[in-house]
């Protein structure tokens, strides 16, 4: 049931509005669906259930082909009835029902009945129904009414039959060209949505046709038309035939002079529509233009929205190659900065700033700086882009722009924003010499409190490039040093690559830049090797490029190659395939012979097709075999594989995300990662010691698997050494039995030999004193024998799996805060990947359906329907459907669910 109303005098801030279709179900809707077999007949209720059937088709519900049947057999009977609004509906729910052929043969000859009614009501719905449902063979037999429906007095059966023409042109042409003669005659019609309509379909049926177009326009042009409607299309249709003439010379350019006296029509779609041909003619000159710009200078004073936004949009794509045409409209369109309508207001000053002088700028930017905060990034960006735009139009005026975008760069924004800034600056830099001191100042600022990675990184290469290329290159050396001082190991890396490039083009500067990359040698945070989030995280080494670049130029005392070999390994491009050289590396085995960086082969390796796939990118369907490993199963897989005690174990199927095993903040840091094999689960216990008085020995964690009776340990990897703050794995590993998803809570106790640590000398003592640390319990869930793996159309998925594996139940999961709860708490308990959004609820929303993908252990793929509902005492009820490539698989996710 639906919630009530709210009353408006209610004082309540959570006032919610509610659908009436709130809770509809489909079971309950095809229940009701049975009064349209009731002897007495009541037309407003079922009006009211066809209303539901078709908000529930509308919604993406699907009916099964014997629900459709026994839906279409009832609501035949209500032909019957005579109320004419039942009637309408009766009609909506059969073209959307959709019937197949021998189902059609039932309604025909009610259609053609009504269609030959004195209702014309009854006759325009039953000619769109009719021409919506029949095939080619029907439509022959019916072919003589439509033709006389098309010049039928009444204009809502003409324009119904001309739209049914429009469609069925797709499917039968041949039938529709054979109307030309009273499609023709329907373009005379007084009824302004008759003439439209016959117009598009008559130009439809000649379009393949250019001579006749062109006669088309050229009876129509000449006074004929009097809808509104009918003349934009005619408007376009003159637009095309010019631009599709070969004479294009401005004297000759036909239906320039019909385009124009249509500036001068009454209606303001007309107008528009006539003055944004002419402006988008290619070649127009400046006097064609003037009078289309002279009637849209008038529309951006008009009182009505759409006619100011139609306008400026317009004008703003003339701008960009005839600014001057634009200039006369600059006065008005400086008005519309300040408008309530914020797109319009960004228009307009996009527009100024394409046509706007030098002695405008200074009074924009004052304008411009209070506008900027009222409206959202994307807006934003595309004023930062006019301004970029207008700066290298005018290079004198770079101070004020340039000082307006680092302003803007130190206010709140998004990622994209603030990229669109810097590339702006870039650009200017770039191509202002004189702008380019001023802008690697507002750069080196922005950089001292970016959020983004990506930018500071970015910035710190352009500085590397150009800041050595300025009078003062020493005054940027703090800005980049405060990074390797401050930042992340990434932009961390990328300093030290710019100090490097100083050093390399300034030789002043070459002594103070070998003390700062000395003194990058000692960085806390070199290479940190991080299997975390099923990520392999591999930080650039902080301390092996200081090590690098101080070989490289002579900071190490060691002797130096040229300068010119220095530039180009530090400003020249890689000529081979990072691919390659990784390779090349990997195969290199180190011996006297130095590494040749002449043997990796220069061309691009072709891949198969898999491997090419983007990242994050999901598969087309279940039918193709399940993606390769990511980077990090990739990394898990060779670091278990090279473990003795584990490489007999067979390939590996998932590995979970790290699980905290110690609160934040304790001495010791401990998370664990689950690797599922067919027949082993591998715990991989990531330690962190973080005291720094302690050096620990022979850590391992001991596992009480009482509460897991299916698993039995069978080897274990202690960790011989853990020093403060350096993160060691242990290792222990169970047997359970093949295949199978056995699940249960393991209690987990770390243990490990303390000694202490002097301070002085960091040496640690020889004797040492058994400890233990409790560490929290640790469960295998069903979820970890799920791979999520997404297919792009799930409808085509399922079809393919076969019919005879599906499973099908109902549950009930009792109370629940909300629907979305339920459907989260299901999904996590699956661990499947949701697909096509089904994951996200509407608010309010009474019932759901979700579907679920992924491969279950043993490479065996799974699709699941899950159908929701919640009562009014959000009791939630769910009827779940599986099939995959193995009934036992399908009886397993239903098992799941139930003990779940």
């Amino acid at each position: 049931m639906a919630q009530p109303l709210v009353k408006k005098d209610d004082d309540r801030d959570d006032e919610a509005e509610y659908s009436p279709f709130l809770g509809i179900e489909k079971g309950a809707v095809l229940q009701e669906a049975r009064i349209f077999n009731d002897p007495q007949l009541d037309p407003r209720r079922c009006s009211q259930v066809i209303t539901r059937l078709l908000y529930l088709l509308n919604q993406g519900e699907s009916f099964t082909k014997i629900e459709a049947t026994e839906v279409f057999f009832a609501v035949t009977k209500l032909f019957q009835s005579k109320d004419i609004g039942l009637r309408r509906m009766v009609y909506l729910m059969i073209k959307e029902l959709s019937p197949s052929a021998d189902e059609v043969i039932i309604v025909t000859s009610s259609l053609m009945r009504d269609m030959n009614s004195k209702t014309d009501m009854y006759r325009a719905n039953a000619i769109r129904v009719l021409c919506r449902i029949t095939d080619g063979a029907l439509l022959t037999q019916i072919e003589r009414y439509l033709k006389q429906a098309i010049v039928d007095k009444n204009p809502v059966v003409a324009s119904a039959a001309l739209v049914s023409g429009i469609h069925l042109l797709q499917t039968n042409p041949e039938i529709v060209k054979r109307w030309s003669n009273e499609v023709q005659e329907a373009v005379q019609s007084r009824a302004a949505l008759v003439q439209f309509h016959a117009l598009a379909l008559l130009h439809q049926i000649r379009q393949n046709d250019r001579l006749a177009v062109s006669k088309l326009v050229t009876s129509l042009t000449r006074g004929t038309v009097r809808s509104p409607l009918a003349q934009c299309l005619l408007i376009r249709y003159a637009s095309q035939v010019i631009k599709e003439s070969s004479n294009m010379q401005t004297g000759d350019r036909p239906f320039y002079d019909y385009l124009e006296g249509c500036l001068r029509h009454k209606a303001e779609m007309v107008i528009f529509e006539a003055a944004r041909a002419i402006t988008e003619l290619s070649g127009v000159t400046s006097r064609e233009l003037t009078p289309a710009i002279t009637v849209l200078q008038l529309f951006l004073s008009s009182s009505k929205p759409v006619l100011r936004f139609a306008a400026v949009r317009t004008l703003n794509k003339v701008a960009m190659t005839h600014p001057m045409a634009v200039t006369n409209c600059n006065i008005d369109m400086e008005s519309l900065i300040s408008d309530q309508n914020r797109s319009i207001a960004t228009l307009a000053i996009t527009t100024l700033l394409k046509t706007g002088n030098e002695s405008s700028i200074d009074r924009l930017m004052k304008q411009i700086t209070n506008f900027m905060s009222d409206i959202a990034d994307e807006f934003k960006i595309v004023v930062v882009e006019a301004i970029r735009s207008l700066c290298l139009k005018f290079p004198l005026k770079y101070r004020s722009l340039m000082n307006f975008l680092s302003n803007i760069l130190r206010e709140e924004g998004g990622f994209e924003y603030k990229k669109a800034i810097v590339d702006s600056i870039v650009i200017l830099i770039r191509d202002i010499p004189d702008a380019k001191e001023s802008g690697l100042m507002h750069l080196c600022e922005f950089i001292e409190d970016c959020e983004f990675t990506y930018l500071s990184t970015q910035i710190l290469h352009f500085l590397g490039i150009e800041g050595p290329k300025t009078s003062d290159p020493s005054k940027y050396i703090r800005y980049i040093y405060n990074r390797v001082i401050l930042e992340n190991a990434t932009v961390r890396a990328s300093a030290v690559s710019t100090l490097a490039k100083f050093g390399a083009m300034v030789d002043a500067l070459k002594p103070r830049i070998f003390v700062l990359l000395r003194r990058c040698l000692f960085d806390s945070d070199d290479e940190d090797f991080a299997l975390d989030d099923c990520y392999l995280s591999l930080h650039s080494g902080v301390r092996d490029r200081a090590t690098l670049y101080l070989n490289t130029l002579g900071g190490d005392g060691t002797v130096v190659e040229t300068d010119k070999d220095v530039k180009d390994f530090l400003f020249g491009s890689l000529d081979v395939p990072l691919v390659n050289l990784e390779t090349s590396l990997k195969n290199y085995e180190p011996s006297e012979e130095p590494f040749d960086f002449s043997s990796v082969p220069r061309e691009v390796k072709s891949q198969p097709i898999a491997e090419k796939k983007a990242p994050g990118k999901k598969p087309t369907g279940l039918g193709a075999p399940p993606p390769g490993p990511t980077a990090a199963i990739d990394a898990y897989e060779k670091l278990l594989s090279s473990i003795p005690e584990f490489s007999s174990f067979g390939k590996l199927f998932k590995s979970s995300a790290p699980v905290e095993l110690t609160e934040a903040e304790t001495e010791y840091a401990v998370n664990v990662v689950k690797h599922i094999f067919d027949k082993h689960v591998v715990f991989q216990y990531n330690c962190t010691n973080t005291i720094p008085e302690q050096m620990l020995e022979n850590v391992i964690v001991i596992v009480d698997t009482s509460e897991a009776e299916e698993f039995s340990e069978v080897a274990s990897k202690p960790l011989r050494s853990l020093p403060y703050d350096t993160p060691g794995q242990t290792f222990v590993a169970f047997e359970k039995p093949e295949g199978v998803p056995a699940v249960g809570k393991f209690s987990n106790m770390l243990r490990f030999i303390v000694k202490e640590v002097d301070p002085s000398t960091g040496e640690a003592e020889d004797d040492g004193v058994e400890d233990e640390y409790q560490l929290e319990d640790l469960e295998v869930v069903a979820a970890d024998y799920m791979l999520k793996v997404g297919v792009s159309n799930f409808k085509n998925a399922w079809d393919s799996m076969d019919p005879d594996i599906e499973r099908v139940d109902e549950y009930g999961l009792g109370p629940r805060e909300s629907l979305a709860e339920a459907v989260s708490a299901v999904i996590s308990l699956l661990g499947m990947q949701p697909c096509e959004g089904t994951e996200s609820i509407p608010s309010n929303s009474r019932s759901h359906t979700c579907l679920l993908s992924g491969v279950y252990i043993g490479n065996v793929k799974v699709l699941v329907r899950l159908s929701f509902g919640i009562d009014a005492q959000r009791e939630v009820a769910m009827k779940l459907a599986v099939t995959s490539d193995d009934e036992a698989v399908s009886d397993a996710i239903h098992e799941i669910v139930a003990s779940g």
